[in-house]
C-alpha cells in the first residue's frame, strides 16, 4: 500500500518512447514540473499528451515540447505558447483542439470507465463535423483533418458523441497526500489535476507535503489513493517554486 518512490525519476523510469500522458495543470497553476523534468532528463520522446495547454513560460510541458519530444497534443488552449504555435503551423506536432469542458468531461469519463457520452458542444460546428486541421502539411495546407462525430437528437436537441480519454500514464501535482495515494489539491490548482489522475492507467503523483495515512480527513480528499500508483515526495524548494504567469497591481 506504500506507494512512495524514491524520486521523481525512479517514477517515470519506465514510461517508454511513444506513451500517451495525461498532465494536469492550468497555465502555471498544479503543474508537475519536477516530474516533466525527470521525463525530459530521461530523454523520453514520440509522447502523446492530454493537457489543457502545453505549457507557458518556458515551463511545464514547453520543456519536452521544445526539444522535440513531444509528437501530438489533445486539448483545448495554445494561448501565447509560441513555439507550441509554431511547431503546429509548421506541420512538425500533431494537434486536437477540443472545446475545454469537453476535454474535462472525456478525462473523466474515461477514468470513470464510460467509453463516450453526448454533450451539445460542438453541435453546428467542425467538432462535430469534422475538418478542423489536426496537422498541416508546412507549406499551409491541411495534412490530416478530424473526421465527422456521430450527432443524435434527445428531447429536440443534438448533440455529438465524445469518446472518453485513457491514457498509459498520467502526471499530477497535489499540495498534500499520503502514502496510500490520496491527494488533496490547492484551491485553483485542482484545476485538470483530478481528471488527468483518473485518466491514466499509471498515475504518479508529485506532492508538495507528504503524510501518513489517516492524517487526511476521509471527506477531505479530493482523489482516492485508488487512482494513484506512485507518489514522489517534493523538497521543500521543488514545492515553494510557483511560478506567476502575469503578475498584476492595482493602485
Amino acid at each position: 500500500m506504500d506507494k512512495v518512490v524514491a524520486s521523481a525519476a525512479e517514477a517515470v523510469a519506465d514510461v517508454p518512447d511513444g506513451a500517451s500522458l495525461a498532465v494536469g495543470g492550468f497555465g502555471l497553476s498544479g503543474v508537475p514540473n519536477v516530474l516533466i523534468q525527470a521525463l525530459y532528463e530521461r530523454g523520453t520522446g514520440s509522447l502523446s499528451v492530454v493537457s489543457n495547454n502545453c505549457g507557458a513560460m518556458e515551463s511545464g510541458l514547453a520543456v519536452l515540447l521544445a526539444a522535440g519530444r513531444i509528437a501530438r497534443v489533445t486539448g483545448s488552449y495554445i494561448g501565447a505558447n509560441k513555439e507550441f504555435a509554431r511547431q503546429y503551423l509548421a506541420g512538425e506536432l500533431e494537434v486536437e483542439l477540443i472545446p475545454q469542458g469537453t476535454l474535462a468531461e472525456r478525462l473523466r469519463a474515461g477514468g470513470a470507465g464510460i467509453p463516450a457520452f453526448y454533450t451539445p458542444a460542438g453541435v453546428g460546428t467542425q467538432v462535430a463535423e469534422g475538418g478542423l486541421p489536426w496537422r498541416y502539411d508546412g507549406s499551409g495546407g491541411v495534412a490530416v483533418a478530424s473526421p465527422a462525430k456521430e450527432v443524435r437528437e434527445f428531447d429536440g436537441i443534438q448533440y455529438v458523441l465524445e469518446r472518453g480519454i485513457r491514457t498509459d500514464y498520467a502526471l499530477v501535482r497535489a499540495a498534500k497526500g499520503d502514502r496510500h495515494g490520496n491527494l488533496v489539491f490547492g484551491k485553483s490548482a485542482r484545476n485538470f489535476n483530478p481528471l488527468a489522475a483518473m485518466a491514466g492507467r499509471v498515475t504518479v503523483a508529485e506532492v508538495e507535503e507528504l503524510v501518513e495515512p489517516g492524517a487526511i480527513d476521509p471527506d477531505a480528499v479530493h482523489l482516492p489513493g485508488v487512482f494513484v500508483r506512485r507518489v514522489v515526495a517534493l523538497t521543500p524548494d521543488q514545492a515553494a517554486d510557483k511560478r506567476i504567469e502575469r503578475r498584476t497591481v492595482s493602485g
